[in-house]
């Protein structure tokens, strides 16, 4: 789940290095970013509506995230080996963003417990899936960890001692700081992209030339 959710996030980014294809991708990973802080920041304080705000627009950055995903699966635009796991991600995404716009549009309480439940155990399987991995990613797992056990028990004394309905509005909170964190890496990859973006086109080499004399000095040094 958290190798998906990270797959989700980062697919377009991979592969990425000559200037024309960063050009074109660093503005949509930036704009991406800095939607992802404004319906955080938005959730956090508009009362009424935020749990609804914070489901529906995660719902909707992933069913078109799936369909972009699955898109590219199908039209061969990434490389067998990917193309299986780009349709399961795909899959998997188009489904849980349309069950969570549906509740999102359906009702603002369903929203807010639906994070209630949801927050624990994503923040459970990402913690389980950094595990797997070596080196910072471990080490980050394991304080994943620990946090998913402070937010659990803030979760259940919450609701214990204040009512479901207050803890809910914690989980939208620490949903939305995590949404906002979540944008972070793409906002530097973005700003990694527009380097790449800046960097100067290659001068096409003379029609005939194979490269084979570049090293001595040029062709000129051949005579």
């Amino acid at each position: 789940m958290a190798n998906g959710g990270t797959g989700i996030l980062t697919a377009g980014t991979q592969g990425i290095s000559s200037p024309d294809e960063a050009r074109r991708a660093w503005p949509q990973w930036l704009a991406l970013g800095g939607a992802m802080i404004a319906v955080a920041v938005t959730s956090v304080f508009w009362d009424a509506a935020g749990a609804r705000l914070l489901l529906g627009a995660l719902g909707l950055f992933l069913v078109v995230r799936g369909a972009v995903l699955l898109h590219g699966a199908r039209a061969g635009l990434v490389g067998a080996g990917l193309a299986a796991r780009a349709r399961g991600l795909g899959g998997g995404a188009l489904v849980t963003g349309t069950v969570a716009l549906a509740v999102a549009v359906s009702s603002g309480v369903l929203a807010a417990r639906v994070l209630l439940v949801a927050v624990p155990l994503l923040l459970l399987a990402a913690g389980v899936g950094l595990l797997g991995r070596g080196g910072v990613a471990r080490r980050g797992g394991q304080a994943l960890l620990v946090w998913t056990v402070l937010v659990t028990g803030l979760l259940v004394a919450t609701g214990v001692a204040q009512g479901w309905a207050r803890a809910s509005d914690v989980a939208t909170v620490v949903a939305a700081m995590a949404v906002a964190v979540l944008a972070v890496p793409l906002i530097v990859a973005a700003t990694g992209l527009r380097r790449v973006a800046a960097e100067p086109v290659p001068a096409p080499a003379p029609a005939g030339c194979a490269g084979c004399a570049c090293g001595a000095g040029g062709c000129g040094a051949l005579g």
